[in-house]
């Protein structure tokens, strides 16, 4: 089983990323099957939330959140921290939306608001976190994150949202 453990906060939209990654793995064929929850309360706008997502080739019984994941997604860059990496399981990896480079081969930062606020015009960067996991998890293809997107999101929002994670994923490409 892929794991994938979402951090961000209330509107940023970590929720919508992980059931879209979730729709994308699940739409791929008949064996793939996908579990995405979020864990909060009654938090408000801005507060830090977790979201997990599940891929497996099998039927996903286990509805507990994730404690150690395959990829661990940081939204927001202030929740990101050193304690980031014992939630992390051995040969995965942490990709953190922000300007700043950090020096660990296990992070992949991503400039993911210039990147929304080009395409969108507004700085949500849910799926630009979506094409830099095309980019570096060999599960998830863009075709099945395009599918995702044309079936879940309002045509207004269709292509943009299809734009911003091909550039995502032309971004981290080219360094990696």
């Amino acid at each position: 089983m892929l794991e994938f453990l979402w951090h961000g906060r209330g509107g940023q939209g970590a929720f919508t990323a992980a059931r879209l990654l979730g729709a994308a793995y699940s739409l791929k064929n008949s064996n793939s099957y996908a579990l995405a929850f979020p864990s909060f309360g009654p938090e408000r706008r801005g507060a830090p939330i977790r979201s997990f997502t599940k891929l497996s080739d099998r039927f996903i019984g286990d509805r507990s959140e994730i404690s150690k994941a395959d990829y661990v997604v940081f939204l927001d860059d202030t929740l990101f921290s050193q304690s980031a990496f014992n939630e992390l399981k051995e040969g995965g990896k942490i990709i953190v939306c922000t300007k700043n480079k950090i020096e660990d081969e296990r992070v992949i930062c991503i400039d993911g608001v210039s990147i929304a606020l080009e395409i969108l015009k507004l700085p949500i960067t849910n799926t630009v976190i979506l094409g830099a996991i095309a980019a570096v998890c060999d599960s998830v293809e863009l075709e099945d994150l395009f599918n995702a997107v044309n079936q879940s999101m309002s045509a207004k929002l269709r292509e943009v949202n299809c734009k911003v994670i091909q550039k995502a994923y032309d971004t981290i490409k080219e360094r990696v």
